[in-house]
């Protein structure tokens, strides 16, 4: 084990490891998410952070500090508090006993206090695991590329009027 409760083969769930949905409640702690991972502001951080748990089929909240819009974006919600530390160490005991919970945040007083059955995870270790799913294409898109050269011979032929 780490020294953030993480064992050392530690790996984010993707879309693609699993076709069943991720049943784990994620608790992000915003601002420091926001600041590990150097955004340009909160709502990229909610598109990443909300497109992740969709993708995984999970469930989220991510919290900040202050005030300001509390939206759901999809199945994240945004919120804001006074002190979002007591909002997420909440959160985290109202849910770390019926079902799977991780935090994510650097705060060692956030991860402290959430209990030994909530999994934690450093915002550094979540942002260098999430990625961004691109697009690869294992076999050729143009329809030329896909039918042999017999009948693209013809094709062409008939494409001149031959």
């Amino acid at each position: 084990m780490t020294g953030f409760g993480l064992s050392p083969g530690f790996r984010l769930p993707t879309p693609y490891d699993d076709p069943m949905p991720d049943p784990t409640f994620y608790l992000f702690d915003g601002y420091n998410l926001l600041h590990a991972g150097g955004h340009a502001d909160v709502r990229e951080l909610v598109d990443e952070l909300a497109g992740f748990v969709a993708m995984n089929g999970a469930r989220g909240v991510v919290v900040f500090d202050g005030v300001g819009d509390e939206v759901d974006v999809g199945p994240l919600s945004v919120r804001y508090a006074p002190d979002a530390d007591t909002l997420l160490e909440r959160l985290a005991a109202d849910h770390r006993h019926t079902e799977s919970v991780c935090l994510v945040s650097s705060d060692l007083a956030v991860r402290g206090t959430s209990g030994q059955e909530v999994r934690k995870v450093a915002s550094s270790t979540f942002l260098r695991e999430l990625v961004s799913p691109t697009h690869v294409e294992d076999e050729a898109s143009r329809l030329r590329d896909r039918i042999d050269p017999e009948t693209r011979a013809q094709l062409e032929r008939l494409r001149r009027g031959e």
